[in-house]
């Protein structure tokens, strides 16, 4: 305020200085327009360096009072700033949204500049590749990721296809792989990105696994079948030696049957949903078809030398699919019957735990197993000794039948071995699948 006032001051000093010249005459009157001129010129300097002042730090809060045109500069720059503003608040509202939504992501990104630092990057990116997101901004990626692969890729600079490294997190018998790709973009920046494939490796792994010990197990017995037929075909043999060539080719047809069988079973367990709660089914009633199939098995190959033991437990109903029920319990029995010798025992039965859920068991005095093949039992094909399972005839998917089926009715596949002592495998439901008729 005292700088206007000095303003005004000085303009009503010139304006009378003018006047006084304006009455000596006309050379002082040229003079005295030419100093109200300077006059204003100056006071319009003025306004003008507040104006810039202000449009070095505009503030709506303290807005230059100046008046004139200057005034009206001011007023439409506010609004014009003011628009700018709402859009930049959105944009970076938006920026935020993104950034976000990239945090979120399963895969890891890192922006790259020119000479290969890292401008940006994900979390994910930093626990792909083994760095912190936000303490090594302004590293060399080269420096900080440095598989023999990942640097080979660099320095070729061909980006058309991804590279895959071991991720920070591998070690013996926990793979982790990496997929890397770089897309090249603006001016030698380039976007890098990562992908935990470790997954679809094992995956993969296991489709060539599964595809080669299918082709194995049919191949034996199809070996066996064509090698009866063409002994058959060319050889002249007695009643005897014909009978036994025909049963050799019976045992190999029904054991590729049974090959077949288990893995339709296995499919269609993987093809379909859960079993509800809509039907129930007794507990004895699975023990005592699952147990009467065991007993004729037995006497089969142990020429009724082995004892099956059935051993009965409270009253109780099981939620789910009978079918696939009857199968794990089935699988069980029958696989203690053929890994437990002559004169050996197997028990099986159900029993009721402190919190109501049901536990079926099958017991066996069999050779036990060693405590290194107990996480891998329940794979497909997997076989502890592969000659002694292949002589009882056995499929090795009955076990990862049973896990498939408890899992799917929610429950747990337990199992305990000594070598030398025996075996005890637990398929434990839950109580929400469980009926109690009567307590014993």
């Amino acid at each position: 305020m005292m700088r206007r006032s000095l303003e005004l001051t000085g303009l009503v000093a010139a304006g009378g200085g003018l006047g006084a010249l304006w009455s000596t005459g006309p050379g002082w009157c040229v003079l005295g327009a030419l100093g109200g001129a300077i006059a204003w010129l100056a006071l319009d300097n003025s306004r003008a360096r507040r104006v810039l002042a202000w449009l070095r730090e505009p503030s709506a809060a303290r807005l230059p009072n100046v008046g004139s045109v200057w005034g009206e500069v001011v007023d439409r720059t506010r609004r014009v700033l003011k628009v700018y503003n709402r859009k930049a608040r959105k944009s970076q509202a938006r920026l935020q949204e993104l950034l976000a939504a990239i945090q979120a992501s399963p895969n890891g990104v890192v922006l790259l500049g020119e000479q290969g630092t890292i401008d940006w990057c994900n979390l994910m990116a930093g626990e792909h590749l083994g760095f912190d997101a936000k303490r090594d901004l302004g590293q060399r990626i080269r420096n900080l990721v440095r598989d023999p692969a990942f640097i080979a890729y660099l320095n070729q600079r061909d980006f058309s296809q991804p590279v895959e490294i071991d991720g920070r997190d591998a070690r013996p018998g926990h793979p982790q792989r990496i997929s890397i790709q770089i897309f090249p973009y603006a001016k030698g920046r380039r976007l890098l990105l990562t992908r935990d494939v470790t997954t679809i490796e094992l995956a993969e792994a296991m489709r060539r696994d599964f595809v080669a010990n299918v082709s194995h197990e049919i191949r034996s017995p199809l070996t066996v079948i064509a090698g009866s037929i063409e002994t058959l075909q060319t050889l002249p043999l007695q009643d005897a030696e014909r009978a036994h060539f025909l049963e050799l080719m019976r045992q190999q047809a029904q054991r590729m049957l049974a090959l077949v069988d288990d893995l339709l079973t296995l499919s269609r367990l993987e093809g379909s949903p859960n079993p509800d709660d809509s039907q129930w089914v007794a507990a004895a009633d699975l023990l005592a078809e699952a147990g009467s199939q065991a007993q004729a098995l037995a006497d089969v190959l142990h020429a009724g030398q082995q004892t099956v033991i059935l051993c009965e437990g409270p009253a109780v109903e099981v939620a789910g699919a009978r079918g696939e029920l009857l199968s794990a319990v089935g699988n069980l029995l029958t696989n203690a019957v053929r890994y437990t010798p002559a004169h050996g025992r197997v028990e099986a039965g159900w029993r009721l735990l402190p919190d109501d859920a049901l536990e079926f068991y099958v017991a066996d005095t069999g050779p036990g197993i060693a405590p290194e093949h107990l996480p891998r039992l329940t794979e497909r094909f997997y076989r502890v000794d592969r000659s002694r399972s292949r002589g009882s005839g056995g499929t090795g998917l009955g076990l990862a039948i049973v896990k498939h089926v408890i899992q799917r009715h929610g429950g747990q596949l337990l199992i305990d071995s000594t070598p030398g002592v025996g075996s005890t495998f637990r398929l434990r439901l839950p109580p929400a699948r469980v009926l109690v008729r009567e307590r014993t």
